[in-house]
């Protein structure tokens, strides 16, 4: 039997506290970290005791999975005296752009956590319900140390510079037709680690350079990802939009020179609209009440100004995170509007599969509260294969995209993915 033809499995779960542990990265494993982390709120995870997988195909992966852990969560025992987000029941998930897509959403649950948020520290242990689990087990499991440094090699995808300036005028044309009004388009560099490497010195380089930003390793997929697409905590529903880009100044009067052009240029306004009047009219039916501010504001990153607008909501029904990235996903940030005719344009003009680029990923737990990233910023490694031939290599693929509207520029668009190449490029050398 398939993973997502399997029983559905009765769950044990025990969360203790424990003492303070600053580097949770390192109790997860150096070939295939699972991790999550945001300021001073961090997940690490190790093994697999279930997986739910939505093969390509599947119409709605988000819902395939939420209505199994659903039940899963359901039948479990838990075992949570600490009660903070993060700890109990949890899963680990990333979900596929395009449910086209041959790569396979997946939500995967683990066998042992080791989590952190505001100076307290935990560790769950998940098992059968029908198993005995020691208490004297319930303490930090061995720590893995760190492999040597290493570096990737990167190079032009299927789509190189030109390609990408060619669809970007592509875009422009069906824009014109007035096909849609907005769409996003994405380029990919490829490459190769080499096999060995411990990819938790790529997740450990973004954290540290990114400590804003949701910085994940889940299922061979690394980033750091500056835009929330839903946290969902005891019936308070959240996101952040970001859209329309500049990079940051080269000192402090340029800086503030980008900020402002940035903040008044008709093109990112129009482009950032569209952005937060999509997710507003996803979680409209979910929510009683919603408020997003009526301006959106400048965000910082270490390498570019984004144009930001927080959203927040009092959740009407029972909808978990998992329903919540079905009704908001794919956001006109990441795809464009109308929705479903920017994904169809995408289909036509990137030249690859997205995979798991641009989707959602994040954790659940049993509650179905959650916290779930856009996956920007990122690359994917196929831990488990290697080039035709090859014993010595780990093959990636890093993404960035630029929202396209009337009155983008190809040469401009193209030179917003450099700087959105940044961070994971940066990252890898």
């Amino acid at each position: 039997m398939t993973p997502d033809t399997l029983p559905l499995p009765r769950l044990r779960v025990v969360t203790r506290e424990i003492d303070p542990v600053e580097d949770v990265l390192s109790y997860t494993p150096s070939y295939a970290p699972a991790f999550w982390s945001r300021r001073d709120a961090s997940l690490a995870a190790f093994g697999s005791i279930h997986e739910l997988r939505a093969a390509g195909g599947v119409e709605s992966p988000a819902r395939f999975v939420a209505e199994r852990w659903r039940a899963i969560a359901a039948a479990a025992e838990i075992d949570d005296p600490v009660g903070l987000p993060g700890t109990g029941l949890i899963a680990l998930g990333s979900f596929t752009f395009d449910p086209r897509s041959a790569k396979t959403s997946t939500l995967t649950v683990p066998w042992i956590v080791v989590g952190r948020r505001g100076g307290r520290s935990w560790v769950t242990r998940i098992s059968h319900a029908d198993s005995v689990v020691d208490d004297e087990l319930l303490g930090l499991p061995a720590r893995v140390p760190y492999g040597p440094h290493w570096s990737a090699t990167l190079g032009p995808g299927a789509m190189d510079p030109d390609a990408y300036q060619g669809a970007v005028r592509a875009a422009l044309g069906a824009i014109e037709r007035h096909e849609v009004d907005k769409v996003v388009l994405a380029r990919d560099l490829v490459g190769t680690a080499p096999v060995g490497a411990d990819l938790r010195r790529l997740v450990r380089s973004l954290a540290s350079g990114y400590p804003d930003c949701w910085i994940f390793a889940v299922d061979g997929l690394i980033g750091a990802s500056p835009e929330t697409l839903v946290t969902v905590s005891a019936g308070t529903v959240t996101a952040r939009v970001l859209a329309g880009t500049t990079a940051r100044g080269a000192d402090v009067d340029a800086d503030a020179a980008a900020s402002v052009a940035l903040a008044t240029s008709p093109k990112d306004q129009d482009e950032h609209r569209f952005a937060v009047q999509s997710v507003l009219a996803s979680l409209r039916p979910h929510t009683s009440a919603l408020a997003a501010a009526e301006q959106p504001f400048t965000l910082r990153l270490p390498n570019v100004w984004h144009l930001a607008t927080d959203v927040e909501g009092v959740l009407s029904d029972a909808a978990s995170s998992l329903d919540l990235l079905e009704a908001l996903h794919p956001t006109a940030a990441v795809a464009g509007t109308p929705t479903r005719d920017a994904v169809e344009l995408i289909h036509r003009l990137e030249p690859f599969d997205r995979g798991r680029y641009a989707g959602a990923v994040g954790w659940v737990d049993g509650a179905g509260d959650g916290e779930w990233a856009i996956a920007l910023r990122c690359a994917q490694f196929d831990i488990d294969a290697a080039p035709a031939g090859s014993r010595d290599a780990i093959p990636l693929t890093a993404y960035a995209g630029a929202g396209i509207v009337a009155g983008s520029d190809p040469e401009s668009e193209l030179l917003e993915t450099r700087v959105k190449f940044r961070p994971i490029v940066e990252a890898l050398a």
